[in-house]
């Protein structure tokens, strides 16, 4: 099987994520040439980028509609490109666990809308961006999305990352939101806008389809809260020489709660204790 065959397979075998990362991999490979090609014979323009891209004037968008929703398979340079791509991948397929392809679709494409008209509204309003002359491309609108309806979604789901331990997913969220927020007067401005317009839709979405509201002040104060140890109750008998018969029924109650938690946080946040409870009840 060739090179090209086997991308063939892995691309019409592949979860929707990674189908999205196998088409803005391409559309950038595909921009690096025509940009190179371009060069050779003087070319100052790249026509995919200039097609394709989100531009700040309304009146371009009445021109290439579509624009609206291309920018989001396209990407300023490599570093860009990586970054989003990695976002995605370990996002996506978190989101997939919990939802279907179809809705991680609509995500990323839904998302991306509503990302390019949070951009589009900023920089014809706000005065900060008057004279200005900007574009807009990037997946990072469309990921936004599906990082918040994943985090609406189970806002305490742990992930453990090297050197830092187990992280809640609504804590990366919020600090993914805080750059967000802090780049609305920098140099990318128009980026976090749509970003921000990404995110909103997903936890609209979410929030909306479950009729589930996020109390942010639990969250907060569950960041603060110091972790108490159970008390041990110890019972004496008054006959030391009794028999006693061992309860081998399961606790069932105890079962629902670990099945809950590894549900919630992975089975990597079990106690040792809960994992051989678990494992003794597996041989029942």
């Amino acid at each position: 099987m060739s090179f090209i065959d086997n991308i063939k397979s892995k691309y019409i075998t592949g979860t929707i994520i990674e189908k999205f990362i196998y088409i803005n991999i391409g559309v950038f490979a595909l921009t690096i040439f025509i940009k190179v090609l371009g060069g050779l014979y003087n070319g100052e323009q790249n026509f995919l980028m200039e097609w394709f891209s989100l531009d700040d004037n309304l009146h371009e968008l009445l021109t290439k509609p579509w624009s609206i929703i291309s920018y989001g398979f396209l990407h300023a340079g490599f570093v860009h490109l990586i970054f989003n791509m990695m976002a995605l991948y370990f996002i996506g397929n978190l989101f997939i666990q919990y939802f279907t392809q179809k809705q991680a679709l609509n995500f990323y494409i839904l998302g991306t809308l509503f990302g390019g008209v949070f951009y589009l509204l900023s920089q014809n309003y706000f005065p900060l961006f008057d004279g200005m002359n900007t574009t807009l491309v990037g997946a990072s609108a469309g990921i936004s999305a599906i990082i918040m309806g994943i985090t609406t979604y189970m806002p305490n789901y742990q992930i453990k990352i090297p050197l830092l331990g187990f992280v809640k997913l609504w804590h990366i969220t919020a600090v993914w939101l805080a750059f967000d927020f802090i780049g609305l007067i920098g140099p990318n401005a128009g980026g976090s806008f749509s970003h921000l317009g990404g995110s909103l839709f997903g936890f609209l979405y979410v929030n909306q389809a479950s009729n589930k509201k996020i109390n942010f002040l639990d969250l907060f104060s569950s960041f603060f809260k110091r972790k108490e140890k159970p008390l041990k109750t110890v019972h004496k008998s008054a006959k030391r020489k009794q028999n006693t018969v061992k309860n081998t029924a399961p606790n069932q109650e105890q079962i629902d709660a670990i099945l809950d938690k590894i549900s919630k946080s992975g089975y990597d946040t079990l106690t040792k204790s809960e994992k051989e409870f678990l494992f003794k009840q597996g041989k029942r």
